[in-house]
């Protein structure tokens, strides 16, 4: 016993290790180059293509659509008027010379500024190569029954590296 209790009062006694000091040479210390970013809000519409003239870098936004996707009559007449989510689509345009991988974000509100659903997406796998336009489909989850009772949007948008 006398054993256990003198090894555990001697490991309280030891000094701890001390860490190694930072780098300091210049090319550890650079800081990371910024990512392009934009936020902004914007007048709501439901159910109507908002025209949209954001242009970050090269990466042009067309156009922003909410609304709730339906199954089109005519189409496997077996789903005919079933519902598959609410989305904002988000059309946009590599006019840049290099690959985009963008990451966006929607936030609606009503004219009292609450808060009424958010979505977000993004490229999942690869870019958008210059010269090509993309859609794509922003997912509103649990949180989303008023939203077409929206005012303003907010549109943020991060390019990746």
């Amino acid at each position: 016993m006398q054993t256990l209790l003198f090894a555990a009062l001697l490991g309280l006694a030891q000094v701890p290790a001390t860490p190694p000091p930072a780098p300091t040479t210049p090319a550890q210390t650079t800081p990371a180059t910024p990512l392009s970013f934009y936020s902004e809000s914007h007048a709501f519409s439901w159910d109507r293509v908002i025209p949209l003239s954001v242009n970050l870098d090269g990466l042009k936004v067309q156009s922003i659509f909410f609304n709730k996707r339906m199954v089109q009559p005519g189409f496997f007449n077996l789903f005919k008027g079933a519902e598959f989510g609410t989305r904002a689509q988000v059309e946009v345009t590599n006019t840049g010379t290099y690959p985009k991988v963008p990451g966006f974000a929607v936030a609606v509100l009503d004219k009292d500024g609450r808060l009424l659903g958010v979505a977000s997406g993004g490229t999942k796998v690869g870019t958008i190569k210059p010269g090509e336009t993309e859609t794509f489909d922003l997912n509103f989850t649990q949180v989303k029954e008023r939203l077409a009772s929206g005012d303003r949007f907010l549109l943020a948008i991060e390019l990746r590296n």
